[in-house]
């Protein structure tokens, strides 16, 4: 078994603009995307948590916006 420290992930996110980390090299699931950035799981979540400053789907920040207009 590999130590964790070893193993790589990507930086993934969907169409909602959601993000996630995932293994490198395993096929992504239906609808989410690579980000670009590949690293460590703690690199990948540090890149996560400066980019990811919304957590609100998009859709739903989209509604308020309209709703506020």
């Amino acid at each position: 078994m590999e130590n964790s420290g070893e193993l790589r992930y990507v930086v993934v996110h969907n169409d909602e603009e959601q993000y996630s980390i995932w293994l490198e090299g395993r096929e992504l699931p239906a609808g989410w995307y690579a980000e670009g950035k590949s690293g460590s799981r703690e690199e990948c979540l540090a890149h996560v948590e400066t980019v990811w400053t919304d957590m609100r789907p998009l859709s739903l920040r989209i509604r308020m916006e309209s709703a506020d207009a």
